[in-house]
C-alpha cells in the first residue's frame, strides 16, 4: 500500500496538471480542492519542489506549478520520492539492495525470482503512469459513466 503522503502528492500533482494555463496555485486552493490537510501538504509540495517536479512563485499571485509537462512526470518518480524503493524484498531492490539473511543461494532462489519479476513489472507500469495518462483515464471513465447514466 502506498503512503498517505505519496497519495496526497499524486492528488496534488494531478490537480496542478489539470490547470491548462500553468499559473501558480496556492497551497490553500490545492488543499481545499483535494481535501488534504494544508500543513501536511506544505511539506509535500516542498519535497516535490526540491525534487524538481514543481516550481514556486512567491508573493502576490504566487503558488506552485508543474516544472515539467504532465507527460514527463510519472508515478514511479513520486512513489520513490515518498515511499522509497519499489521492491517488496530487500534482495530485489535496485537502489537499496540487501541480501536476505535466510537465503542460501540467491541465484537459484525461486522467491527472489518471483519478486524480481513483480518489481520489474511494477516499475514499468508506474513509469508509464504519467500525470497525462491519469487525466486521460479519468476523462475516459467519466465519459463511460455518463453514457451509462
Amino acid at each position: 500500500m502506498i503512503s498517505r503522503k505519496a497519495k496526497y502528492a499524486i492528488n496534488a500533482l494531478v490537480y496542478l496538471a489539470k490547470k491548462p494555463d500553468r499559473e501558480p496555485i496556492t497551497i490553500s486552493q490545492i488543499a481545499e480542492s483535494e481535501h488534504i490537510p494544508q500543513k501536511f501538504l506544505e511539506g509535500i509540495l516542498l519535497d516535490l519542489k526540491k525534487a524538481g517536479i514543481l516550481m514556486s512563485k512567491k508573493g502576490q499571485g504566487g503558488g506552485y506549478y508543474l516544472h515539467k509537462e504532465p507527460s514527463a512526470i510519472n508515478i514511479l518518480e513520486v512513489m520513490r520520492l515518498f515511499d522509497g524503493p519499489i521492491a517488496l524484498l530487500p534482495c530485489v531492490s535496485h537502489l537499496l539492495y540487501e541480501k536476505c539473511e535466510e537465503c542460501k543461494d540467491e541465484a537459484s532462489c525461486g522467491i527472489r525470482s518471483v519478486f524480481t519479476e513483480v518489481r520489474m513489472q511494477t516499475v514499468e507500469m508506474l513509469r508509464g503512469a504519467t500525470l497525462e495518462e491519469i487525466i486521460n483515464r479519468e476523462t475516459k471513465l467519466s465519459r463511460k459513466r455518463a453514457k451509462q447514466n
